[in-house]
């Protein structure tokens, strides 16, 4: 039986309640798409559900224009500036990429914390001497697969061996973040010249723009792809929204469970390409507290916490509304820690106005 057929196994405000009540509610004549039985709705393109996707999707782009503007005012010889405009969207690519793979997991209901470590895992073992001896194709590879495999074992914790996300990815964040200052004997490793291949991702430019920018690009595409128009991405909202009822459904929650933490891990695995080709190093501070900016850029895009509903469009534009932030306060010669304290306004202010949403009538 496939998904879409027993969907009607589990009813939802007042539908059928039983394989008994469902069977006879479909020989009667029911009518319509199995999204109206199942306890979630299907998202439309854009990965949100309703027009209120729509509508903070044109808040987040009224604040990205807001931001440039301010930026013009008080820096109008430094902001607008091509040079400026490519580094923010370079310095953006990094998070960018991780905050794809952050916004399947949060949709399927989880939390990954451990996004930066599993980065500079990657970025450290991709660049010692005896994997650049490979050579650069190797290298990337060697990255993903690090990544990607870190991911797997987050994944493995969670859905089989049963611990919660929170404490399953804290202890990866430890554990990568030892495992690569042990690898690195915490000392930066630099890519020999004979791998410049990987830094030519930042210095070589396509239309003006560096490749990292194009890889962040094709990177969010294919997410978004994967998330609004196949089973997977249906699958990952089902998982999200209700576990049981997905279950209960046909939908395999641990092995769906699984997959999205692979997939969070291959976006560490390309960060860490990409942090490479800007930085030409391999190091074990790589992506400190990315886990939060990306969690940050997911929750003001208009993702739930508790899973079941968001879009990756709205994840990419809080990265770019975040970068822009930082880029500001840069140029405007302001404090790291005054960031923060904008960055921690912006958090709580995107939660709160998402409970009042919530509250408010469908």
């Amino acid at each position: 039986m496939t998904e879409a057929g027993v969907g009607a196994k589990e009813g939802v405000g007042g539908g059928p309640s039983t394989r008994e009540d469902a069977a006879k509610g479909t020989a009667g004549g029911g009518s319509g798409p199995p999204w109206g039985r199942l306890p979630w709705r299907r998202p439309n393109g854009n990965g949100a559900v309703g027009a209120s996707g729509e509508v903070r999707h044109l808040g987040l782009v009224a604040a990205l224009v807001l931001l440039a503007l301010v930026g013009v005012i008080t820096q109008p010889d430094n902001f607008a500036t091509s040079g400026n405009l490519v580094g923010i969207l370079a310095l953006a690519s990094t998070i960018g990429v991780i905050t794809v793979g952050m916004t399947f997991v949060i949709i399927g209901g989880g939390i990954d914390l451990s996004v930066g470590a599993l980065m500079a895992l990657a970025s450290v073992w991709a660049t010692t001497l005896a994997t650049q001896s490979y050579g650069p194709v190797v290298m990337a590879l060697c990255a993903i697969l690090v990544g990607t495999g870190a991911g797997l074992v987050n994944g493995l914790l969670i859905s089989y061996g049963r611990l919660v996300p929170f404490i399953a990815t804290l202890a990866m964040l430890v554990a990568a973040r030892g495992l690569a200052q042990r690898m690195s004997d915490r000392k930066t490793q630099l890519i020999r010249p004979e791998n410049d291949a990987i830094e030519a991702l930042s210095t070589t430019k396509l239309l003006g723009l560096p490749l990292v920018v194009f890889i962040f690009a094709a990177v969010a595409a294919a997410g978004w792809v994967l998330l609004n128009r196949t089973t997977f991405g249906r699958r990952t909202f089902a998982v999200g929204g209700n576990p049981e009822a997905a279950r209960l459904a046909g939908i395999n929650v641990r092995r769906q469970t699984l997959a999205l933490y692979a997939v969070s891990g291959l976006c560490c695995g390309i960060a860490a390409i990409i942090i490479m080709a800007r930085t030409t190093t391999g190091s074990s501070t790589h992506g400190d507290l990315y886990e939060l900016d990306a969690i940050a850029a997911v929750i003001i895009g208009g993702t739930l916490l508790t899973g079941g509903r968001g879009t990756l469009i709205g994840s990419i534009l809080g990265v770019l509304v975040f970068t822009l932030i930082t880029n500001l306060f840069i140029l405007n010669g302001l404090q790291t820690s005054d960031q923060l304290i904008a960055k921690g306004a912006i958090i709580v202010i995107a939660v709160l106005l998402q409970r009042r949403g919530l509250r408010g009538p469908t």
